[in-house]
């Protein structure tokens, strides 16, 4: 996430030497009223409103993998993540993750196919799906014939 941009982050501190309220300056230059503490608890401590330097964790696929994962679904929509997850080798370890997998697709705009799961039936559903075939027809049946019977009354 990007960084509130220098020239505002002057301009509120030049607002609370001023004597400005936290709320007013947060108001003024339209943000929260923590991003203001925060700017101002920054400076006390820094000297300085520069944004510190981010360790942050790298990605475990470089930008060549991106692409190859992309265009891997791009050709095949109904893909799961987690078959291109296995075969597709990570900086760090040996095969990626599906979720790392999901984030990368998620950033060029796409989606995954999610494995169908569905309930296992035991031997009482299937006696209960029976049981509702069997009486399905007779109730269907039942109602076409009431359905041309209101619809031939209303006609005379």
């Amino acid at each position: 996430m990007p960084r509130f941009p220098a020239h505002l982050c002057e301009r509120a501190l030049g607002m609370l030497q001023g004597g400005m309220r936290t709320a007013e300056v947060a108001w003024a230059i339209n943000c929260n009223v923590r991003t203001v503490r925060g700017l101002r608890q920054h400076y006390r401590e820094t000297g300085w409103t520069a944004d510190c330097p981010h360790s942050g964790r790298q990605h475990v696929t470089t930008p060549a993998l991106d692409r190859y994962i992309r265009t891997s679904h791009l050709r095949d929509r109904h893909r799961m993540a987690t078959t291109t997850a296995r075969v597709t080798p990570g900086t760090h370890n040996p095969s990626i993750s599906a979720q790392a997998e999901s984030n990368r697709l998620r950033e060029a705009g796409l989606r995954t196919c999610r494995p169908f799961v569905r309930q296992v039936l035991t031997r009482h559903h299937r006696q209960q799906h029976c049981l509702r075939a069997q009486t399905l027809p007779t109730l269907c049946c039942v109602n076409i014939s009431l359905f041309i019977l209101i619809v031939f009354l209303f006609m005379f």
